[in-house]
């Protein structure tokens, strides 16, 4: 059985050898050409080792699973084409059409290209080449054939005269089409006239497509001379044709000549009656509203002269009909005679005065806002500071009593005449600004003087001395001379006191050696005998004694 079975192994493989050895037919996978072109289909057979004898090679056309015979090259009987393609088909290589019937001859069948010459559209299809060998059997492979063709395109106006009538209405004005080609071309239009393009395709029984594109406005003046381009894409070609539209139109007429300074005894005044239209227009006809045209006036194709000077009868509305192939227009001006000539103004009339004059308003409205906004960014915030100093100055100018001086302010803040018993007190404690609010300045403090006896000199009140200026630092204060932003109450103090801007506090100085002196007790713990009865015993029966009076301190006197 292992005998056997190695038996049919060797065997396979002895009637496989040719195609295991790479005997193959090689062609293109594709091939295109346009119709009237010529193209080459490649066929090769690779043969392997040994080599294998080919017999015949046939060229097939398949056509929806049916096989068609083109052509056919056989060592012994030469070369063979089939009517429908013998007069465009041909084997490429002279040698495949030589008969080789000596066994001598080598083989000259291995590359058996055809070419097709003046491509039909028909000729599309899927081909074969097939070699048949001994003792390897057939091989054979395929190509596919595609055929384009080139479109014929045109541009072309639907009309050579193009009327523009009433009522209007939209028309196609221009055609653009590609016509028989495959694959189908792609058509654009390139113009600034306002209007809208349709797009048709018609495929044809031999598989071409025709494509048509229309241009479709509103006929009018202004389409008139506007040029339609069309670009037609076709694979790598481009076609662009353009034309110029041709709209015939009724005449658009217009009056000139009247200036609105039409006066008395005014000379070589006239009227011309311009009209724009296509075709030009051929009559003009001039009229007065509600009468007829003066005497001395001289019609010259489309102008209206007056002669001699002007009168009141050259008043009123003239009106000017134009008339060509399409239609009648008409146009009137109206004109007005004056007594005397009106004044001539600048440039631009009145309307450029006004407009100068609303510019300079703009100008200066706008300037006038920028300082504002500025002041009011500028304005300190110590307006109101500004106003209690108005204020307190109205206080110092309230008239005196007869006969009572106002007192002088102190020369120096320094007091020379003190009692010198009387040592500097140590400086107060410096605040913080926010409880500054309610402190004194030196300024504002009337100092009053103690004997040897400690008894308070009387001394009448002194209005203070304002001083509009930044005040140094004194003894009295460890800040400039400025106060609260509010007026203090007059119940708790004489007179009024100097307003200031809080926030404009300064370094203070270093504390001075000489402090204010008070109305206080320099030595408060006097030294009593011991040999004094005190004031209170102790009784262990006794009440608890009452609620103490709260002490009231002497109130400074302050300005």
């Amino acid at each position: 059985m292992a005998m056997l079975a190695t038996f049919w192994i060797v065997l396979l493989v002895a009637l496989n050898a040719p195609a295991g050895n790479g005997q193959s037919v090689q062609t293109d996978p594709s091939k295109s050409g346009f119709v009237g072109d010529t193209v080459e289909l490649r066929c090769v057979f690779i043969n392997g080792k040994p080599p294998v004898k080919i017999s015949q090679v046939t060229w097939q056309k398949l056509i929806n699973g049916t096989k068609q015979n083109v052509a056919t090259a056989n060592p012994d009987l030469g070369v063979s084409v089939l009517p429908p393609f013998k007069d465009r088909v041909s084997f490429k290589h002279p040698a495949v059409r030589q008969r080789t019937s000596t066994q001598s001859a080598p083989s000259t069948l291995e590359d058996t290209t055809i070419v097709f010459s003046n491509l039909r559209l028909s000729d599309e299809a899927a081909y074969i080449c097939e070699y048949t060998t001994f003792p390897a059997g057939n091989r054979e492979n395929m190509v596919n054939l595609t055929v384009f063709a080139r479109p014929v395109t045109q541009m072309t106006l639907t009309s050579a005269t193009i009327v523009a009538r009433t009522p209007k209405r939209k028309i196609p004005v221009a055609t653009c089409m590609s016509a028989n080609g495959k694959p189908p071309s792609i058509i654009k239009w390139d113009t600034t006239l306002k209007g809208e393009a349709t797009f048709q395709e018609t495929r044809n029984p031999n598989g071409t497509v025709t494509v048509r594109s229309n241009y479709i406005v509103l006929p009018s003046r202004e389409t008139h001379r506007q040029k339609l381009t069309c670009i037609v894409t076709y694979h790598t070609d481009r076609f662009i044709d353009s034309v110029i539209l041709n709209v015939q139109y009724e005449p658009e007429v217009k009056i000139e000549g009247f200036d609105g300074n039409w006066y008395l005894n005014r000379q070589d005044v006239k009227l011309t009656c311009n009209a724009d239209a296509n075709p030009a227009v051929t009559i003009y006809q001039w009229k007065l509203l509600n009468g007829s045209l003066p005497n001395n006036i001289e019609i010259k194709n489309n102008t209206l002269f007056f002669k001699g000077p002007v009168t009141y009868e050259f008043g009123g509305t003239y009106v000017c009909d134009a008339t060509n192939s399409i239609g009648t227009r008409s146009g009137l001006v109206e004109v007005n005679v004056t007594e005397k000539p009106m004044p001539q103004g600048p440039p631009g009339g009145i309307f450029g005065m006004l407009g100068v004059v609303v510019v300079a308003g703009l100008i200066v409205g706008v300037v006038a806002t920028i300082c504002m906004v500025y002041r009011r960014r500028q304005k300190p915030r110590t307006e109101t500071d500004n106003d209690l100093i108005a204020v307190a100055d109205s206080c110092l100018t309230k008239p005196e009593a007869p006969g009572i001086e106002a007192p002088e302010k102190p020369e120096s803040p320094t007091r020379t005449d003190l009692p010198p018993a009387h040592k500097p007190a140590p400086p107060p404690p410096k605040k913080k600004s926010s409880d500054m609010k309610s402190g004194l300045t030196s300024d504002e403090i009337q100092v009053v003087h103690l004997d040897r006896e400690y008894e308070i000199q009387k001394i009448p009140l002194q209005p203070p001395y304002y001083d509009m200026a930044q005040s140094e630092s004194t003894a009295f204060t460890d800040k400039p001379n400025s106060g609260n932003k509010e007026l203090p109450n007059p119940a708790d103090y004489v007179s009024c006191r100097h307003p200031g801007n809080q926030e404009q506090f300064v370094e203070p100085p270093p504390p001075s050696a000489y402090t204010p002196v008070t109305f206080l007790p320099q030595i408060p713990y006097t030294q009593h005998p011991t040999n004094i009865t005190p004031m209170y015993t102790f009784q262990p029966n006794a009440a608890p004694p009452g609620p103490r009076p709260p002490f009231n301190y002497p109130k400074e006197q302050s300005v």
